[in-house]
């Protein structure tokens, strides 16, 4: 399930109640960021979110999105996603899902497979501690990376 890619009612009703329950003020900067990450199925960086909230609000600045992005993310608006090799990214997907990474260009894309919903961790996993979320991450090669690959050979 991907980020919606156009402005949506529902996407700023849900932005305003999580934010009052997390009591965070719903900035203008705040919905700008938000609305940047969303605009995206892309799982964007700080400095893309920046880029693009930016247009919005020529005044932020780059720390002030760092910030943003990191109290969102605390209190479970948005999600982190840490590629190994790459940046950290942000979601605005925090529905249960799981992700596709491309190992050649660091696409991150989204799915959902119920086969992951049922998964218990055994025992060798268990003696760490307690299992809260199962987060699925399948590197591979995406379509257009194998498809230049191809043409190369």
């Amino acid at each position: 399930m991907s980020a919606l890619k156009h402005k949506s009612p529902d996407r700023e009703a849900w932005f305003l109640e999580q934010c009052a329950r997390a009591g965070l003020k719903a900035t203008r900067q705040r919905r700008e960021i938000y609305e940047a990450l969303c605009g995206s199925g892309e799982h964007p960086d700080v400095e893309t979110v920046y880029e693009k909230a930016r247009r919005q609000v020529p005044s932020i600045s780059l720390d002030t999105v760092y910030r943003n992005l990191r109290a969102m993310q605390e209190r479970g608006i948005i999600d982190k996603v840490s590629a190994a090799g790459y940046r950290t990214r942000y979601d605005a997907n925090v529905a249960p899902h799981h992700h596709f990474v491309c190992t050649a260009c660091g696409l991150i894309r989204d799915f959902s497979d119920d086969r992951f919903a049922d998964y218990h961790p055994g025992e060798a996993v268990r003696q760490f501690g307690e299992v809260e979320t199962v987060h699925v991450e399948l590197r591979g090669t995406c379509e257009t990376c194998r498809a230049a690959n191809e043409r190369r050979k």
